[in-house]
């Protein structure tokens, strides 16, 4: 699922920062073993994990990865060149699974309402789609892409805008006001089967590993032992967004 953005006005100046960036904040014992929260009316109502790829848009992703970690708990900033976002998606969620088996209704609210910011490129925001597919989750997030690539035509689709944003403390204020007001949009994906014919007879040396991007996830070969071994298998996984 896909947040569907709407570039408009400020956010409003009635609004203290500190009240509105308690709707987007998760506590630190979301993610380790701290001292828990027990008053579930404090629960965020747009709790986020930001991804964001810090080698994207020149400085621009470094720049944004610190000013997210300056206005949010640091613990759910990740840059995804550092911690791949398979595994913390993983650990984050299996945490959330064990304080709701412990009767946490923060946690539960949180499972229940988390989304997710990707910031980078179109490979970016695709991979991070793909991870959440792959997790086959039953109530999977929505993903909010920022436009910090080149072309951000995935961004653009849906209705966040194409160019690079600005990284200071209020653009960072505005961006999540469009996250909170963001309308869910399902999309589609696809399951392709690629093969690919293997020679007859003579010499052949294996065929290394494909280094495929990040949007098209490889599941193996099949086995040597197979009938169809003559024909070798892959599988990859591709998506098609529509509004």
């Amino acid at each position: 699922m896909i947040l569907k953005g709407k570039l408009g006005p400020t956010m409003a100046e009635s609004k203290s920062d500190t009240d509105f960036l308690k709707e987007f904040y998760i506590p630190a014992y979301i993610f380790n073993d701290e001292t828990k929260f027990s008053d579930v009316r404090n629960a965020p109502k747009f709790p986020v994990l930001v991804f964001i790829n810090s080698k994207s848009g020149g400085q621009l992703g470094g720049d944004l990865l610190n000013t997210y970690r300056s206005v949010l708990n640091e613990h759910q900033i990740f840059d995804v060149g550092e911690e791949a976002p398979d595994k913390v998606l993983r650990r984050v969620y299996t945490r959330l699974e064990k304080l709701k088996q412990e009767k946490d209704e923060f946690a539960t609210k949180i499972h229940e309402r988390l989304r997710i910011i990707v910031a980078g490129g179109d490979g970016t925001a695709g991979w991070l789609l793909g991870v959440v597919c792959d997790l086959k989750l039953p109530h999977p997030p929505p993903i909010a892409t920022v436009p910090l690539g080149t072309g951000n035509n995935l961004p653009f689709s849906f209705g966040w805008g194409k160019k690079n944003p600005g990284t200071d403390r209020n653009s960072v204020l505005l961006f999540l006001e469009q996250v909170m007001k963001a309308k869910e949009m399902k999309i589609d994906n696809w399951h392709i089967l690629m093969r690919m014919r293997a020679p007859k007879e003579g010499p052949c040396d294996p065929i290394a590993p494909l280094e495929l991007p990040h949007s098209l996830h490889a599941f193996g070969r099949v086995s040597s032992t197979d009938e169809l071994n003559m024909v070798r298998h892959s599988t990859i996984t591709s998506f098609v967004f529509l509004r």
